[in-house]
């Protein structure tokens, strides 16, 4: 999907100058991209760069959201990894937040029940399906028949063509309301491109430290409370000044603050609305919430991943495959809606789930001549295409933009920020 960012902005390149560039991704890279928290380093006191280890509190909740055996036999992922969604699940299991107490109370359900469960307690988790499992489910076969990211003209409208800039994305305003993981991939992909990418968020909603750091490179950040008068003002401010709009709430949510496809669309005719989510834009599943770890067990990856491994139990993938490979696919889609409205006019609203994801990467297969591949990058191969820069986290080496444009390599032209730390404005064209 790195690639088809590549071609697409290629295309907005063409575009604005008349000229085309060429295009080009190592794999070994291209795969290093969705392990990037492996290849962030800090620097210390002694000037030496160390590997930053993943914060013990999540790593905690990692041996705990993952698939237990139900009663019959099947088995069930509670997602416990943020705490206003483990305090639900627990409510639902009745036990503390240890593997022995979370497997314990699995066990003691029925895996359909407590799948349902769950989701009436607004909380996020899955029953593990094989991919079988998944194509005759009612949401799997919703999303079968719809293309891999969908991208709808919504509302007519007059062309509005690209500026004279030295980027892609020069001159187009993102607003970012997403967080963790797929949707702020998106949007940092596109602040590759050029984009000014504003990061909205509130101080009161729960973060995960290190993925903020990893995703919000080249982007800004502020805090707008959208359940307060001024924050809704300040966000109808910024809407209208905006290009596009990402969203990765859980659908409806945005609509009972005012801002949803409609609301948006009315305050600014041709934006491009790009919504990330779990289970898709309809189905039986669309209304609720869901992770990385839920795709993967619902949609077949992690019955599939665990009978390769042979160990006879699901077993989730360790990298974050669906969101990132969503993350890509919903810039894609932001990049080819982009250039509609600047042929077509109107607004538009794209689409990328989490589940469409992993029924993709499934189609695709694994790779037979790919073995021989490290699995991960050796410090000599990450230097060439590392980037350090001082940020409040301190000074930093990280894992740069991997695809390759000749006449606008992607790169970020600001350091990953203090979440909240910059104001609710645009900077000027």
């Amino acid at each position: 999907m790195l690639t088809g960012i590549g071609v697409a902005a290629n295309d907005i390149w063409q575009l604005r100058t008349g000229q085309r560039q060429t295009v080009s991704i190592d794999v070994a890279m291209a795969a290093a991209t969705i392990r990037t928290g492996d290849y962030t380093r800090a620097q210390d006191a002694s000037g030496a760069f160390h590997h930053v280890p993943t914060p013990t509190n999540f790593a905690h909740m990692l041996t705990v959201t993952q698939p237990w055996r139900t009663k019959d036999d099947r088995y069930v992922l509670p997602h416990l990894n943020l705490p206003h969604l483990s305090a639900r699940v627990l409510g639902v299991l009745n036990c503390e937040s240890t593997p022995e107490a979370v497997g314990g109370a699995v066990a003691q359900w029925n895996a359909d029940d407590l799948e349902e469960a769950i989701a009436t307690a607004r909380a996020c988790g899955g029953k593990v399906r094989t991919q079988a499992e998944w194509l005759a489910h009612p949401q799997g076969r919703f999303l079968a028949n719809l293309p891999l990211v969908g991208i709808e003209r919504t509302t007519p409208g007059n062309p509005e063509p690209f500026k004279p800039g030295d980027r892609p994305l020069a001159g187009v305003r993102v607003l970012d309301l997403t967080r963790i993981l797929a949707g702020p991939l998106a949007g940092r992909a596109l602040a590759e491109q050029g984009a000014d990418v504003l990061m909205v968020t509130a101080e009161h909603l729960p973060q995960t430290a290190e993925h903020v750091r990893d995703t919000s490179h080249g982007k800004r950040s502020c805090f707008i409370d959208l359940k307060t008068p001024d924050g809704k003002a300040a966000l109808e401010a910024l809407v209208r000044e905006a290009d596009v709009f990402l969203s990765g709430y859980r659908p409806g949510e945005l609509a009972k603050l005012g801002f949803g496809l409609d609301d948006l669309q009315r305050l600014r005719p041709g934006i491009v609305v790009t919504t990330v989510s779990c289970f898709g834009p309809g189905g039986p599943l669309a209304g609720r919430a869901g992770w990385e770890q839920v795709a993967q067990c619902v949609t077949g990856i992690a019955e599939a991943n665990g009978r390769l491994a042979g160990t006879g139990a699901p077993k989730l993938v360790f990298a974050p495959v669906c969101d990132y490979t969503t993350g890509y696919l919903a810039a894609y889609g932001t990049l080819l809606a982009l250039a509609r409205r600047a042929r077509e006019g109107g607004s538009f609203h794209v689409q990328a789930s989490l589940c469409q994801a992993g029924m993709f990467l499934q189609r695709q297969g694994l790779l037979d001549d790919f073995q021989d591949a490290p699995e991960r990058l050796t410090e000599e191969a990450l230097a060439t295409a590392a980037v350090e820069a001082d940020t409040c986290y301190g000074r930093l080496r990280t894992l740069g933009p991997v695809l390759r444009m000749s006449a606008t390599p992607p790169r970020w032209e600001r350091t990953t920020p203090k979440l909240g730390g910059d104001t609710p404005a645009w900077l000027p064209r």
